[in-house]
């Protein structure tokens, strides 16, 4: 079977499918994964990448445009609380975008299916049956419903949905349930990062999307951090002097191999990260933000896994309760084995030939 991989030309968004789609091709299938802009980076796992992102498609230009337009729901995406108003505007244009060159491939390679995350709602757009591949704690199918309504071409309904959110953080009355596998390409990991560090460590990481303030929550922890007894691991920081002792950095890592050797983790809130964290049973403290980030946030205190904050609350205490807190522990592991039980990539895989038959059935 031919299965086409549609990602919006976002790392964040290409790197939760990878699993999967490697698990096709293993399973004897062709795979082709059609992205653009950063995300042709997945071409690194040995898969065929076709580029269908026009070059004049930036996603810096059409926010801002949006933003101007419509600064109210401007202003509720940066509280966190916009829900899918300014999201399904600008994926909407992505989409339009992108639906062109998408079609005109799938007329010369003519995929059997395709599989896409929610925001690249073009691939539901190709009079091919499709498959949604969640990839955060939102509703895939509502997310694909938000964009597809906005765009120029019609979207059609996808035959099922894989469900990664556990059901103890956010569960869905259709779709098929599929364990989350974290990926983020190849990358060398440093030898003392790879190894436990013989006090407690703690990563903290930040968007790969670069933005007004991304760099304050690295800061805040770097702040507190002599009065904490843990190290401190900064991935790509905005400067590597003039830190504490106990604090080192590192550039780009493979976050999921760095995870089974820390013992909690600060971030932004993306999906990938939150769920990585989840996957390896690490505790971890969320800065809520715009988008999906404050929903994360949310979603991570009310499970009891980790805890909510922004750069002003950070302090010593609160960096040490991350790393201390038995309960935060005990949740943050159960999450983990909860995860573990979900049926694998390579399962899915293994049943692919009749799961674009199944449609929106429930997840018992």
């Amino acid at each position: 079977m031919r299965v086409l991989v549609v990602a919006a030309p976002l790392l964040g968004h290409v790197f939760p499918l990878m699993p999967l789609a490697l698990e096709l091709r293993a399973a004897g299938h062709e795979v082709v994964v059609a992205t653009g802009g950063e995300a042709l980076r997945v071409s690194e796992s040995g898969l065929r990448v076709e580029d269908v992102v026009p070059a004049n498609v930036r996603f810096g230009p059409i926010a801002l445009r949006i933003m101007l337009k419509h600064p109210l729901v401007a202003r509720r995406e940066l509280r966190g609380s916009g829900r899918l108003d300014f999201v399904s505007r600008l994926f909407c244009q992505v989409g339009d975008a992108m639906t062109g060159p998408l079609q005109a491939f799938a007329r010369q390679w003519k995929p059997d299916v395709v599989l896409h995350e929610p925001l690249a709602a073009a691939g539901s757009a190709l009079g091919v049956p499709s498959i949604v591949h969640d990839v955060s704690l939102f509703d895939g199918l509502e997310l694909t419903a938000a964009v597809g309504a906005r765009m120029k071409a019609e979207v059609r309904s996808p035959a099922t949905v894989l469900r990664t959110a556990p059901r103890s953080l956010m569960e869905f009355r259709v779709g098929q349930p599929m364990r989350f596998v974290a990926y983020s390409g190849d990358g060398a990991v440093p030898r003392w990062l790879a190894e436990p560090a013989g006090k407690p460590r703690i990563l903290v990481s930040r968007s790969t999307a670069p933005g007004p303030g991304s760099g304050r929550m690295m800061e805040a922890v770097v702040k507190a951090a002599e009065q904490v007894d843990a190290e401190f691991v900064l991935v790509r920081p905005d400067r590597t002097e003039g830190l504490p002792d106990n604090v080192r950095t590192v550039g780009w890592v493979p976050i999921p191999r760095v995870l089974p050797f820390c013992d909690g983790i600060v971030h932004h809130g993306g999906a990938g990260t939150l769920l990585g964290a989840f996957a390896a049973g690490v505790p971890q403290l969320v800065e809520p933000g715009p988008g999906d980030r404050t929903v994360h946030a949310t979603a991570v205190t009310g499970r009891g896994a980790g805890i909510g904050a922004g750069p002003r609350e950070i302090t010593p205490a609160l960096l040490t309760r991350l790393i201390e807190d038995s309960k935060l522990q005990r949740a943050a592991g159960e999450v983990a084995e909860e995860i573990a039980a979900m049926p694998s990539p390579a399962e899915v895989a293994q049943r692919w030939e009749s799961l674009r038959h199944w449609g929106h059935n429930s997840q018992d």
